[in-house]
């Protein structure tokens, strides 16, 4: 991560940094104009805002007492977020690897926490199973084994977490705290070891409660089965009510060495107070703010800026851990844009890494874990919680320090005077900054200049809105790897799964509920097959229970037909989807989209459901038996609004319906119905769309549209139901306007993000013109923000602005 005495690499903004910064340290009444004269070298650094308040004075004292850092860093899972980061090329792989991971580059996490799948939705998707049944074991599904290895491969230092959103449903006939749940848990950390990995925690039951009895059970487990070191985390759940228990019961107590509770500040909330409790600092345990974010990876930079330190400063919480790492999952799923950076395209290798990422370097890249807070020389600025936080940590060498100063609700420039003490470095200071307020990456993660103290005594003037990091080691840097530009899927797609190895899934499938897994195709077909592996409904962690389906593709695919070749295993139905689209958090079982249901006594339907799970039937009927064990194929073709069915190459059915005009397609069983499928197809037909007509929002299924149907200048746009109204038929002209009514042009009043849409006479000025891309994206020529649906709403009436591009489904757009 870095040393003391290495030499600074130049990586990316970590280059040369921007001259020495000699600090003028006096004392105060005869030193005005020395100080001055720091003021002013800071002024450089950082952007001189306002005129500096009073100086506030802080000792460094590496004599103060304090808890040890246990580290920072974040979830991959909870749902299957992480899921497209395995099938993205090189070298874009391996550089989104090195922003999350690698010292000294970019957020380089000091902890990992990774879902222990079972084979059900837990908010973005579902993660596999080890062991889909009873004793049927294997160690190489999924991708967490992957992405813990190639994290320590970066880092061999960083901590890896393990923790259960839901369970196979044999696990003690659907009781999760049972020894069955017991013995799943220590096969997944056997299966680590067939890895390399050695897992540091393991958690329970994310978000479910806990139980006493099982927690005291599984230390004893663990402890005979070799797993002694491994950590116990209780209970990952809202409260603090496990510290509780452990000072009522010594046993409980004894079993557990980590306590952690969820939104510490308050769920997806500024962050501004993060405490724990009376009782869980009296444990003496190490205390975590085990899951807090779900923050756009963006928009959540001044939450998680307050997070990191307060939950230290107000809870004495030496873990904090973010949802998510990464989102690394299509628009259409829940949560698109949380983590640190976002990956939705592995066919055009374009990702974006976020605020976040270096708002958590500001402390990763200049502490390690066993680093000691020092209490007596952290706190808030001046006493008082809107001037900021700062907390000062020191090396394990007794000599190394590092200050993290956040200034999110600031309002004017603050000098501190430093004075370092009790055996600490006197020696180069060096600073770190993070402009949070903007959004311009060249101010995120800034080097400026060395400071050197006299006498241990130094001034810095911050500036408001900035995460600061002061140190005496070095090695920090910037990570240089740029992005591809984004790019859509292109049809025809195609994929007959003979490439891959069995237990893995297919590149760009992800699972929603089940598990899709390759495996030896059956009933006499040589080659591989797509399998989905859940035999019985699992223990849910989402309050919508949804039954097993896939899905792949790009939101913009629109006229096509999706084909595949279909085995049921046993009696039930299998389904192709198209136009597959989005469903709201906590209800996977409902996804707006069209569906080609079939079971093996031959009864077929098309059905549409929405995310109110208002399901449809436009077609059905019966035709031959498929039975069980036997290979046919199905075809679903979507064109306009015409749905045509076909099985074994005949057409059993057609249906007329409007109502989803682009989508993903998918795979899907009833539940408990294990079938295969092969020789995926995706062909395109009839016409891509017309030059003039409605934009549809590919989140919210409702048509860019005009309020009130008004032509005058200043009419505000928004969304609402398609009606096929002249406020809602657009053109895109050769100058790159965007017309209704013939006459009057998309326009925004200024570039400013927040800028409200509206329509305005056109004048061919670029606050007019706009770039329609290839990801769907609609971004204004002059501001170079898209065409956003504020607070990704979904309601008629919701409002259009400008906003920084973040790859939101809220931000993707698909013509008529």
């Amino acid at each position: 991560m870095f040393s003391s005495t290495s030499r600074r690499r130049s990586v990316g903004g970590g280059g040369a940094p921007r001259g020495p910064w000699h600090s003028g340290w006096r004392p105060r009444r005869w030193a005005a104009s020395v100080l001055g004269a720091t003021v002013a070298a800071a002024a450089v650094l950082t952007g001189f805002a306002s005129p500096a308040q009073a100086a506030t004075a802080i000792t460094i004292n590496g004599g103060s007492g304090g808890r040890a850092l246990d580290g920072i860093g974040a979830v991959s899972g909870g749902g299957g977020n992480s899921r497209l980061l395995v099938d993205y090329p090189e070298p874009q792989r391996s550089d989104i690897l090195d922003y999350l991971f690698k010292p000294g580059y970019g957020a380089a996490m000091q902890l990992m926490k990774v879902e222990i799948g079972g084979d059900t939705n837990s908010t973005s998707g579902a993660e596999p199973s080890h062991e889909h049944t009873r004793g049927s074991i294997n160690c190489n599904r999924g991708y967490e084994w992957w992405l813990m290895e190639q994290a320590r491969t970066r880092n061999p230092n960083i901590a890896l977490v393990g923790l259960a959103w839901g369970a196979p449903g044999w696990i003690g006939n659907g009781n999760f705290w049972s020894t069955d749940s017991i013995d799943y848990l220590v096969a997944w950390l056997d299966c680590a070891g067939t890895h390399g990995l050695t897992i540091n925690y393991l958690g329970g039951w994310n978000e479910k409660g806990y139980n006493t009895t099982w927690y005291k059970n599984l230390r004893s487990t663990l402890n005979s089965r070799g797993y002694s070191n491994v950590k116990i985390v209780a209970s990952d759940d809202f409260g603090w009510g496990a510290a509780d228990d452990s000072l009522r019961d010594p046993a409980f107590g004894n079993a557990v060495q980590v306590f952690g509770s969820h939104y510490v500040c308050g769920y997806r909330s500024a962050q501004t107070s993060c405490p724990s409790s009376s009782n869980a600092v009296s444990t003496g345990k190490s205390l975590w703010a085990s899951e807090n974010g779900s923050d756009d990876y963006n928009a959540g930079a001044q939450a998680l800026a307050r997070g990191i330190n307060r939950g230290y400063l107000d809870g004495k919480m030496t873990g904090y851990i973010n949802w998510p790492v990464i989102a690394a999952i299509t628009p259409n799923i829940p949560w698109a844009t949380t983590g640190v950076a976002v990956a939705q395209q592995p066919w055009s290798g374009a990702y974006s890494i976020g605020k976040n990422a270096w708002v958590m370097a500001q402390t990763t890249q200049f502490t390690a874990p066993g680093w000691r807070y020092l209490d007596a020389s952290s706190g808030y600025i001046g006493g008082n919680r809107n001037n900021g936080s700062y907390v000062s940590l020191k090396s394990t060498n007794n000599s190394d320090y590092s200050t993290i100063i956040e200034t999110m609700d600031a309002g004017a420039a603050q000098t501190l005077d430093f004075t370092v003490t009790g055996g600490l470095s006197t020696g180069t200071v060096r600073v770190w900054s993070t402009n949070v307020r903007s959004n311009n990456t060249a101010d995120h993660f800034v080097r400026g200049g060395d400071i050197t103290p006299n006498g241990g005594r130094f001034s810095l003037t911050i500036q408001p809105g900035y995460v600061y990091s002061i140190t005496t080691t070095s090695g920090q840097g910037k990570g240089t790897a740029v992005s591809p530009a984004q790019g859509n899927l292109k049809l025809p797609y195609a994929d007959t799964f003979d490439s891959y190895a069995t237990g893995r899934e297919a590149r760009y499938l992800m699972d929603q509920q089940g598990s899709f897994e390759i495996v030896g195709c059956a009933a006499g077909r040589s080659g591989q097959c797509v399998r989905q592996m859940s035999e019985q409904a699992p223990i849910y962690w989402t309050s919508g229970q949804a039954e097993p389906y896939t899905l792949l593709g790009d939101l913009t695919w629109r006229n096509y037909t999706v084909s595949s070749d279909v085995l049921l295993e046993k009696s039930g139905y299998a389904q192709l989807i198209g136009r597959g689209n989005t469903y709201n958090h906590q209800g996977p079982q409902n996804m707006n989209g069209y569906y080609f249901r079939v079971t093996d006594g031959g009864a077929w339907s098309i059905r549409s459901n929405n995310t109110s799970g208002n399901w449809r039937t436009l077609a059905s009927g019966n035709t031959s038996a498929l039975g069980t064990g036997r290979w046919h194929n199905l075809a679903l073709t979507l064109n306009g609004s015409t749905l045509t069915a076909a099985i074994d190459g005949t057409t059993v059915g057609t249906a007329t319906d409007s109502t989803w005009v682009a989508g993903q397609i998918g795979y899907g069983t009833g539940q408990g119905v294990t079938a295969q499928f092969d020789n995926l197809s995706v062909t395109a037909v009839g016409s891509p769309g017309t030059p003039t007509g409605e934009i549809r929002g590919a989140g919210s299924n409702r048509c860019l549209d005009v309020n009130g149907a008004s032509q005058t200048d200043g009419a505000v746009v928004q969304i609402w139901d398609c009606n096929g109204g002249a406020n809602q038929r657009w053109s895109l002209t050769s100058t790159d306007q965007l017309t209704v009514y013939g006459n009057k042009c998309l326009d925004v009043a200024s570039a400013a993000s927040g800028t409200r849409a509206r329509i305005w006479s056109c004048t061919g000025g670029t606050n007019q013109q706009w770039r329609l891309n290839a990801d769907g994206t609609i971004v204004g020529v002059a501001s170079g923000l898209c065409l956003d649906i504020n607070g990704g709403a979904t309601a008629n009436g919701s409002a259009v602005q400008l906003w920084t591009c973040n790859g939101g489904s809220n931000q993707q757009w698909i013509r008529g």
